[in-house]
């Protein structure tokens, strides 16, 4: 009996730390898969505060909840079981997929760098107000809450491919818990750092009137320096989509047989890699530049191809409505001039009877040359005339 005891614990405790293992493994894929995913989360902090500009105080919290509610719904409902189901059924297809997003994650930051320089101009969607005007509506809120989902599904799709590029090896269950767990950390940390930027103005007022100076000045610090750590935030999230994208396409490169850029890339960084202590941070260092470097110069071509279609389609647009404009500014200028022919040949008539006119009227007046007789009286005579 007592065998059976120690036995049935022996089993309990091997199934433990099976268990434990197991999180451990997801632990460590979790981490890794959202390490590497850094570049697409510090954009995605970035880019969502500017959704609740403008809106009432009151309801930037529930708006940025809902925001983060449909990011999960985008992540685990929508994208997850997809490319599941494409690593399961389809991994040869996953590289090129991963590279359509690096390579969108370059021409966001290459664009963004562009209108930085001045090249193209910045474009920002409108804002969207009720036809009362008001922004914090149930209508506008809405609005805004698709179009913040909206733009989430794009960054979460990059997310959640980078995050399943790290675990690849991993069994289908465990790839889909470590997938589970990124969703859900990534959206707790990316929405709730959004919330704190968000209510960091309100709360430094509200500190700033505390009877207390230092917290009074700390207060002021947070008011001021909210602006400055938005900007921050863009600036490094430009640079990590480019860093991000760029090693993407380094990677995937060479898995598609093209070994050069990723050896050269290599190559540089063994020598410092081999460095005791912080080796491994120098090669870091290393690929990390160069990534960013590749993912700026491809990012640039793509973006350049990009604005000079766009601007081909505008020039064609343009030309079109000038030339139909022209159309239907000739089309009724033909009355008009027949109109005119007609005048001219009137005034040509009109000129050649002229003389016959003439010289009827120069003989009656003629006719009737000489004094005029003066009927009316003179009042300085009488009528007999004396």
């Amino acid at each position: 009996m007592a065998g059976g005891l120690f036995a049935l614990l022996d089993d309990v405790a091997a199934l433990v730390k099976l268990s434990a293992a197991s999180l451990d493994d997801v632990a460590a894929g979790a981490s890794r898969a959202s390490i590497k995913a850094a570049g697409v989360v510090v954009d995605d902090a970035a880019v969502t505060p500017k959704f609740v500009e403008g809106v009432d105080p009151k309801r930037e919290l529930p708006i940025i909840k809902r925001i983060a509610l449909g990011s999960l719904v985008n992540k685990i409902l929508v994208i997850l079981p997809i490319i599941l189901l494409l690593s399961q059924f389809l991994p040869w297809l996953l590289t090129p997929l991963l590279m359509v997003g690096g390579t969108y994650l370059c021409f966001e930051g290459a664009e963004k760098i562009f209108e930085k320089l001045g090249w193209i101009k910045h474009h920002e969607e409108p804002k969207k107000e009720s036809k009362h005007g008001k922004k914090n509506d149930s209508d506008a809120e809405k609005k805004i809450v698709r179009s913040a989902i909206t733009t989430d599904f794009v960054l979460s799709c990059e997310i959640m491919a980078i995050a399943l590029n790290e675990i690849a090896d991993e069994a289908l269950l465990s790839r889909a818990i470590i997938l589970v767990v990124v969703a859900l950390g990534i959206t707790v940390g990316v929405y709730g750092t959004v919330a704190l930027i968000v209510k960091m103005d309100d709360i430094g007022l509200r500190m700033a009137k505390k009877d207390k100076p230092g917290t009074q000045k700390f207060g002021r610090f947070l008011v001021k320096a909210m602006p400055k750590l938005l900007a921050g935030l863009s600036v490094i999230g430009t640079f990590a989509m480019l860093w991000v994208g760029g090693h993407i396409i380094l990677v995937g490169t060479d898995e598609l047989g093209f070994h050069a850029l990723y050896d050269f890339v290599h190559h540089l960084e063994e020598p410092v890699a081999a460095i005791a202590g912080v080796g491994g941070f120098l090669g870091w260092l290393v690929n990390t530049f160069f990534s960013l470097i590749l993912g700026a110069i491809w990012g640039g071509i793509v973006a350049g191809i990009a604005i000079g279609f766009t601007a081909l389609l505008k020039s064609g647009n343009k030309d079109d409505k000038d030339t139909t404009g022209q159309t239907n500014e000739e089309m009724p200028a033909k009355p008009h001039a027949e109109k005119d022919d007609a005048e001219a040949a009137a005034d040509a008539s009109s000129t050649a009877d002229a003389p016959s006119s003439a010289e009827h009227g120069a003989g009656s007046a003629d006719h009737g040359a000489g004094p005029k007789p003066n009927y009316a009286p003179n009042p300085g005579k009488d009528s007999s005339g004396s």
